[in-house]
């Protein structure tokens, strides 16, 4: 898996354990939902400024949307 489908995996994973929907995510993140919809299904590839601000609205390390978890 590329490091964009890993992004996409890992933000579609924090914010379904956070029970928010993808417009929820985007209105924290300052994003479209449309650009969020695109991020998890890795047809984007943000800024890491991008990054920074989903993870900021995820509650979560910038590093933990980039690294694979074992299954």
């Amino acid at each position: 898996m590329d490091v964009v489908q890993l992004l996409g995996v890992n933000v579609r994973h924090h914010r379904k354990l956070k029970g928010m929907s993808q417009e929820e995510l985007a209105l924290e993140a300052g994003m479209e939902r449309s650009y969020v919809s695109d991020l998890e299904r890795g047809t984007r590839n943000p800024s890491v400024r991008a990054l920074g601000r989903l993870a900021d609205a995820l509650g979560v390390a910038p590093h933990e949307l980039l690294i694979a978890t074992e299954a």
